[in-house]
């Protein structure tokens, strides 16, 4: 099967999870014998086409000389993604299906549908509404139709949680066997070969110390806000604690300071971006793992977190409440709420078997669930029944425009009819 993937970022450009799950998709479809051509935003020095080891990669440029103004931005680089790809369909021939990742590319992948008749399956890794509790200004209120807009388009839909299933089901009323819930996946080799490295870790917390990680983007509904607040807490009872904060955002001059407010600076490192070796080490070095977000649709950082062998603890909303089951794979905690996190985090550190139970768990979970193989064969069974839906809709439209064409020949059959016995009758009268 010729696969289309659609996506603002791949790596090396990496602003949130999408980047992740198109290329480790992207890689097992290759593996399953597809081919797959990924079409993507080019940030900084990446080439414009590369082999990424059987996929083929295609990156255009955005030449919108207001940055500022992130719709028009979004529209140039719409307007770019369908030339590079009807330039590869000109060479290449068709694709048999567009994989569309997010309303980023939506009016790319509407047009190329309607130019070439190619079926369009999408997957919306989250909705604006839930990403700021609502809808409350026009960019907003645009952004929500335009992923409204992608779901209507799509022959078929990707979700990665139940959570989000009954999210776009609320917000667009969209058909419950429309929506396909696809987990999203992690490569189980990911930490392999890679060991704690002391030096590494002594760059962030003293040996003595129990360094407690996050890592995202520092956006508010990732909610590392609330795993500062609970830090007095946690640093009451056991003191010898350090958070380490990987990732980078909006907020952090404003997490700089609520720091400085509690008085400890001393036990918050902001660790700022981390690439994926340094991600990978900092993993390794961690004593546990928190994701404390208000609005997850999934949550691959808690799967990474998982494999690596970390007790993790996440907030019971979203995707993350579908992954972890509480004192069995994982701690949860009350979104939202800092006193239930310190609690959950302070179950793990003063219980070394607990930690020992739940991270034994957790990598059996995700090597059995969250598995690329599963997800990649999932995928190709929603592009196929996007496939077949197609054909059922060009058979039908063939069908009635034939039966329309029979009709009307029926229609001009009998009034020549009609005309020939009025003649005749005419005739008769003369």
């Amino acid at each position: 099967m010729k696969i289309l993937m659609l996506t603002w970022e791949y790596p090396p450009r990496v602003v949130g999870g999408i980047a992740r799950v198109v290329h480790d998709l992207s890689k097992r479809l290759i593996r399953d014998g597809h081919d797959v051509t990924v079409v993507t935003y080019r940030e900084g020095n990446a080439s414009y086409f590369e082999d990424d080891k059987g996929v083929k990669v295609y990156r255009v440029d955005n030449y919108n000389i207001n940055p500022n103004n992130f719709i028009d931005w979004i529209m140039q680089m719409n307007f770019n993604l369908v030339a590079k790809a009807s330039e590869i369909i000109a060479k290449e021939g068709d694709f048999d299906v567009i994989h569309a990742h997010d309303w980023l590319v939506a009016y790319a992948a509407k047009t190329l549908k309607n130019s070439y008749n190619i079926p369009i399956v999408a997957t919306i890794h989250a909705t604006e509404a839930g990403r700021n509790s609502g809808i409350h200004d026009e960019t907003q209120r645009y952004i929500n139709d335009t992923e409204w807009l992608l779901t209507y388009e799509a022959s078929e839909v990707i979700v990665n949680s139940n959570y989000m299933k009954n999210e776009l089901q609320r917000l667009f009323g969209l058909p419950y066997e429309k929506i396909n819930v696809v987990p999203n996946g992690v490569n189980l080799t990911n930490f392999n070969g890679v060991e704690k490295d002391y030096d590494f870790r002594r760059q962030y917390a003293a040996d003595n110390e129990k360094i407690v990680l996050y890592v995202g983007r520092l956006v508010y509904e990732k909610g590392v806000q609330h795993l500062i607040a609970a830090m007095p807490k946690i640093l009451a009872n056991y003191h010898d604690t350090k958070l380490v904060i990987a990732g980078k955002g909006g907020m952090i001059d404003e997490l700089r300071q609520e720091v400085h407010n509690l008085g400890i600076d001393n036990k918050v490192y902001f660790a700022g971006y981390m690439d994926i070796n340094q991600i990978a080490k900092m993993y390794k070095c961690a004593d546990v793992a928190v994701f404390p977000s208000t609005y997850e649709p999934f949550g691959i950082v808690a799967l990474e977190a998982m494999v690596a062998g970390i007790p993790t603890v996440v907030s019971d909303i979203g995707g993350l409440n579908e992954i972890i089951e509480h004192g069995v794979n994982g701690m949860k905690t009350y979104a939202g709420n800092p006193n239930s996190i310190a609690d959950s985090v302070l179950q793990l550190l003063f219980n070394p078997e607990l930690c020992a139970t739940v991270t034994k768990n957790a990598k059996a979970k995700v090597k059995n669930e969250y598995n690329w193989n599963k997800i990649a064969q999932d995928t190709y069974f929603t592009y196929q029944k996007a496939i077949c839906e197609t054909m059922a809709e060009r058979q039908a439209k063939q069908i009635a425009q034939e039966n329309a064409k029979k009709a009307k020949k029926a229609k001009n059959t009998e009034g020549e009819i009609t005309s020939l016995l009025s003649f005749k009758k005419r005739q008769a009268y003369a």
